[in-house]
């Protein structure tokens, strides 16, 4: 199914809560901040989002709904060590006063934050729920850029169809006004009339625009084909739109008929929107 690079989707359990934000890029980029303690999981979630999209910047937060008191562990060995270390000291010295508890908190050390309990399950289970959720956006998303898409590459393929009836009579009345302004510069009998239709005719040659149009005819089919049966297409038609875009240039650059030529003006204007919205398409 086709689908559009931007979406948004959500998740949330008695653990955790996972926001997921997708935007366009060229390739696959994933940021994704969770807990300190539970970096462990990112690859794995990592590889969740590869298995399921190719292309797209995904901003993935991960916080946790635990609201338990977080356990404090007090390091007991290190509190003996800092101990035995302050009585010797005290003995050394022949110092005055007593080593009690306030004493060893005042080592900050010695007492350190446990990790929470939480079930990795439910982690996964939301995470799984929200790449569910930006997929279902992408793809709603990416129907809506294609239909829009399809009617502009439709109206490119009509104005493409207006060119080629325009074409052979621009090429009649380019002929005829060669020859006459030939004939115009030239006296009577001074030079070969059968010459003259030859070089109008090389001439013509180089400003026959059939096989661009031909070109946008084929590029046109399948790019609807495409559009029609493909699910990671974003690439393919950027690059067939280049292709038109170059045919359509070429076509601008060899007609002097205003009508054809505003008829690629439109072109160009239609092609430019169609590559705005493919490069948004995975």
């Amino acid at each position: 199914m086709i689908q559009s690079m931007t979406g948004f989707g959500s998740a949330s359990n008695n653990e955790f809560t996972v926001e997921i934000r997708s935007l366009n890029h060229r390739y696959m980029d994933i940021s994704i901040k969770l807990p300190p303690y539970m970096n462990q999981y990112e690859i794995p979630l990592r590889n969740i989002l590869k298995g399921r999209f190719q292309r797209g910047r995904f901003d993935v937060s991960i916080t946790t709904n635990n609201n338990k008191a977080t356990q404090l562990i007090i390091n007991k060995e290190l509190s003996r060590n800092i101990c035995a270390a302050l009585q010797d000291l005290q003995r050394e010295l022949s110092l005055p006063g007593t080593i009690d508890i306030e004493t060893l908190t005042g080592f900050r050390e010695i007492i350190v934050e446990g990790k929470p309990q939480y079930d990795i399950d439910t982690l996964f289970t939301a995470f799984h729920d929200a790449v569910s959720n930006v997929e279902s956006m992408r793809i709603r998303e990416g129907n809506l850029l294609a239909e829009e898409i399809l009617g502009r590459i439709e109206l490119l393929r009509e104005l493409n169809n207006k060119i080629k009836l325009l074409a052979p009579d621009e090429l009649i009345k380019w002929r005829k006004k060669f020859i006459e302004r030939l004939r115009l510069i030239v006296e009577d009998g001074m030079i070969d009339n059968n010459r003259i239709v030859q070089e109008a005719a090389l001439m013509a040659e180089k400003l026959d625009i059939s096989e661009e149009i031909s070109r946008i005819e084929s590029h046109v089919k399948q790019f609807i084909e495409i559009l029609n049966n493909s699910n990671i297409i974003g690439k393919k038609l950027d690059f067939l739109l280049q292709e038109i875009n170059r045919e359509v240039n070429t076509i601008a650059n060899k007609s002097s008929d205003y009508a054809i030529s505003s008829l690629t003006v439109e072109m160009k204007t239609e092609i430019e929107k169609m590559r705005e919205q493919a490069q948004n398409i995975q």
